[in-house]
């Protein structure tokens, strides 16, 4: 039964998706004695002639969420694991070219990168800094991401990251700002500055067409042209950071069009200490972590729409 056999009925289906969510994958390539990890969390959303599966229980166009889970760890062993984006890019080609009633697929993953642990001189009585290659610990700066669509011919790849924690302890300040008679914030001509960035970045890449980025390449370079602007900025805002932060990303990084950030001030307030007879020269202060600011932007290159979501939390 379909909608168009519900006649009558007031009531119809809107938009719909299924799919397994947060299969946590890791891969291990064994070069040898080198070992390499990609630590997965990938979340599978399916749409297309799905109706009859709300309408009346057949299952007839469902492909099983305990299928599109087998598949993920499936692809990690026949496609590996060469970025985040690319074995997205594998899935969502698979359920939409694979399953006619699928129609869309949205592939979310969640990246945690590990890096080798730096062991002792190889003269140790130990194994060795030369021969241990096997061993890691969890990187903590952030949780990289990325979500792919694709809908049978054009691809929409968004990559990004979260809890990425960044401070400057000077080359701040926040002074000319709107007063009335609730205000009770001080100016400040020298303050630190910190936030914990959440960033995502649209490609450009849309069609097979296309030459397709070097997606790893592409994560560091961002990554590096966003913190070195947000150290390399004498800010007057967080909003003036933040702009500088996407402008130097769309500035150096062709393959990128649209970069949209959720930034946190994560508050540092100078500690009173004259009760105690002491002066606090900038030195001693408490880290708030709520309430916050929460300063938020979308920068694009010249004569392109916007198309990153407002609410970044859903993503």
């Amino acid at each position: 039964m379909t909608v168009n056999s519900r006649p009558g009925r007031p009531v119809i289906l809107g938009q719909n998706q299924y799919g397994k969510a947060e299969n946590r994958v890791v891969k291990i390539t064994r070069d040898g004695a080198t070992h390499h990890i990609k630590d997965l969390n990938v979340s599978v959303a399916l749409s297309g002639d799905m109706e009859d599966v709300h309408y009346s229980g057949s299952n007839a166009h469902v492909l099983p969420t305990d299928t599109t889970k087998n598949t993920v760890f499936a692809f990690a062993k026949e496609h590996g694991i060469e970025s985040a984006e690319q074995f997205g890019i594998h899935l969502a080609r698979h359920f939409v070219t694979s399953q006619e009633p699928i129609q869309r697929a949205r592939i979310r993953i969640e990246e945690y990168a590990w890096e080798r642990i730096a062991t002792s001189e190889a003269n140790s009585q130990f194994i060795g800094a030369d021969e241990v290659k096997h061993s890691f610990v969890r990187k903590g700066q952030e949780t990289r991401l990325t979500q792919i669509t694709y809908d049978g011919s054009s691809w929409e790849v968004v990559s990004g990251l979260k809890d990425l924690t960044v401070m400057n302890s000077t080359n701040s300040e926040f002074w000319g700002y709107v007063k009335d008679k609730y205000t009770t914030l001080q100016e400040a001509h020298d303050r630190i500055l910190a936030t914990s960035v959440s960033a995502r970045w649209r490609f450009n890449w849309t069609d097979d067409e296309q030459k397709m980025p070097h997606w790893e390449k592409s994560y560091e370079q961002v990554k590096k042209h966003m913190l070195q602007a947000f150290a390399e900025t004498y800010s007057l805002s967080l909003q003036q950071t933040m702009y500088q932060m996407g402008s130097r990303i769309i500035n150096h990084r062709s393959e990128i069009d649209e970069v949209r950030f959720s930034l946190p001030n994560k508050h540092h307030f100078l500690v009173d200490l004259k009760p105690f007879g002491l002066k606090n020269d900038n030195e001693v202060y408490f880290a708030a972590d709520r309430p916050y600011g929460l300063i938020e932007a979308t920068i694009l290159r010249d004569g392109c729409e916007p198309r990153i979501p407002v609410d970044l939390t859903n993503l």
